[in-house]
């Protein structure tokens, strides 16, 4: 029957006026041997491009899953991360609890995993259900063991917590699509013993599945579990907030800025691949609480993800409101002020637009880019005014969230001259802007006038 889809999926993509249809890119990764990107097991490369689905596994039955995935394949998403536990009482739409008597060390399991026979079907056939879906999709599974609030309040002790680990690891060690996330919107300095515990046990026992660390708002994995062996890339929670609500202290609390969270772990050694795995989400307020606050945005989506990568990071991570909620008319507790409903909600415009990031990233030769401030001429600008800036050995990208004016130190670049166009980050399309010497200092004017969300990329391809 596979090959059989497959055959027929080649003769479709030959019929004039198709679209190309491909299978889907197999999801099993790695770190690159530069220690900065990712790398499918071919060898190509892997942008992470996530979403917090976060309840997707409770939430949504099977139907609901795939019409969900379905959608984040077609928009170039390829990691959904997904609470396994976001509570010890956690029980998915067919009833079933996740747990005996709430303890992570006694998963509740039955013989047999036939849906049509409920005395089979239990919670964790359900997520191999997902899994496996997502797997058929080339979207991979960013697995939260248990989130971290139910460890701050002293629910999970280090022997529970390692016999959950390798029930997890053993039980999904032969799926490819499964990344290992820890933690959960908490920071590593509480219960260290624990993520450490669940950490060192999922990488010893699932030695191909990578292990990071989804740590509190404004923090990075990398502050408390960098040197780990366990944590083989480093997330950052760059967080809600706006310039002005944030009052955090300390050297990694850099407000809105979410490019410095990522220079700061690019930085580091060894060298570990880093993204922002939780930045602003569309459509919640500033701030996440007070739902009179203005929300972010589809604008806010895209600054958020050009300014992390153009900085190094190895991919980004989406959020919506009521996606990460998987907000459904029965719900009758609803987070954040959420309005729609999630099957609304995956329409909204920024979900649509950050494939587009995905795409220009894979356009040109990926693993030799690095960050390179130097292409700027004076000063970069600060917060909205900010311009970042990559390159590999003959292209170059800078972005603008405004759409101010760009000045350029040319020749970090190869070629006697430049061919010089505008992506635009909205709709994915290129614009060209003429031939330029690739030496001195050119200023280069976006389409449009100066205005937050008039974002423009300016790319310079050597000649």
């Amino acid at each position: 029957m596979r090959v059989h889809h497959f055959i027929i999926s080649l003769l479709l993509a030959t019929i004039p006026g198709l679209p190309l249809r491909l299978p889907p890119t197999q999801p099993g990764i790695k770190v690159h041997p530069n220690g900065r990107y990712f790398t499918q097991q071919n060898g190509d490369p892997f942008f992470w491009l996530g979403d917090t689905g976060w309840l997707l596994l409770t939430r949504l039955n099977r139907e609901e899953a795939e019409r969900y995935l379905e959608d984040r394949r077609r928009k170039g998403f390829n990691v959904i991360q997904v609470m396994l536990l976001h509570s010890l009482s956690a029980t998915n739409v067919y009833g079933d609890s996740a747990l005996t008597a709430r303890n992570v060390a006694m998963p509740k399991t039955t013989p047999g995993n036939d849906f049509t026979d409920k005395e089979q079907y239990d919670y964790w056939d359900h997520v191999d259900y997902v899994a496996d879906l997502a797997a058929a999709k080339g979207i991979c599974l960013a697995l939260v063991p248990v989130w971290g609030a139910n460890v701050k309040n002293g629910k999970v002790t280090e022997a529970q917590a390692e016999h959950y680990a390798g029930f997890l690891a053993n039980r999904y060690k032969s799926k490819s699509n499964i990344i290992w996330m820890n933690g959960g919107d908490i920071q590593g300095s509480d219960y260290t013993k624990v993520w450490n515990r669940i950490g060192a046990t999922l990488h010893t026992l699932n030695p191909d599945h990578l292990v990071t660390y989804h740590p509190r708002g404004r923090t990075s994995s990398a502050t408390w579990f960098h040197n780990q062996e366990w944590l083989q890339f480093n997330c950052v929670q760059s967080g809600h907030r706006n310039y002005a609500q944030d009052t955090s202290k300390g050297d990694l609390h850099y407000g809105e800025d979410n490019w410095k969270y990522i220079q700061a772990g690019y930085r580091l050694q060894p060298a570990k691949p880093v993204i922002d795995a939780e930045p602003s989400y569309e459509n919640i307020p500033y701030g996440l609480h007070d739902t009179t606050q203005p929300r972010w945005n589809d604008s806010d989506i895209r600054r958020y993800g050009y300014w992390s990568v153009f900085a190094g990071a190895a991919g980004y991570t989406y959020g919506d409101n009521s996606v990460m909620q998987m907000l459904r008319p029965t719900d009758k507790e609803i987070s954040y002020g959420a309005k729609a409903y999630w099957y609304d909600a995956i329409n909204d415009p920024g979900a649509g637009q950050v494939q587009y990031l995905k795409k220009l990233m894979l356009s040109r030769p990926y693993f030799e880019r690095v960050p390179d401030q130097q292409l700027i001429a004076g000063d970069a600008g600060a917060k909205y005014n900010w311009l970042a800036a990559t390159r590999g050995n003959n292209y170059a990208f800078i972005y603008t969230c405004n759409g101010r004016n760009i000045k350029i130190v040319m020749g970090r670049i190869t070629g006697g001259k430049v061919k010089a166009s505008w992506y635009n980050p909205r709709n994915g399309s290129t614009t060209p802007a003429g031939e330029f010497p690739n030496k001195g200092i050119i200023e280069f004017n976006p389409p449009g006038q100066p205005a937050n969300g008039n974002d423009w990329v300016l790319i310079l391809d050597g000649v």
